[in-house]
């Protein structure tokens, strides 16, 4: 039971040591730094990246541009020289 638990200890102290990154706020240069905090999140893929032009969804209709044309039509009947 002992060895059980002590490799159950060992697995999760591994998994912290390799999940700890680069100490990047260490470095003095700002170009350095920078290219360190890149390098970081370069290895980390959590999200994909957004596509516009995804053709699972509809076009975007946008609902005043109808209402907008039957006004401007109303408005242009209206009798201005009576």
């Amino acid at each position: 039971m002992k060895k059980i638990a002590a490799l159950l200890m060992l697995g999760a102290c591994a998994q912290r040591a390799l999940a700890a990154g680069p100490d990047c706020r260490a470095i003095e240069n700002a170009g350095e730094r920078l290219a360190c905090y890149d390098a970081a999140s370069a290895t980390k893929k959590d999200k994909p990246a957004v596509v516009e032009s995804d053709a699972s969804r509809a076009a975007y209709k946008d609902p005043l541009i109808a209402e907008d044309a039957r006004i401007a039509a109303k408005l242009k009947n209206i009798c201005r020289g009576c």
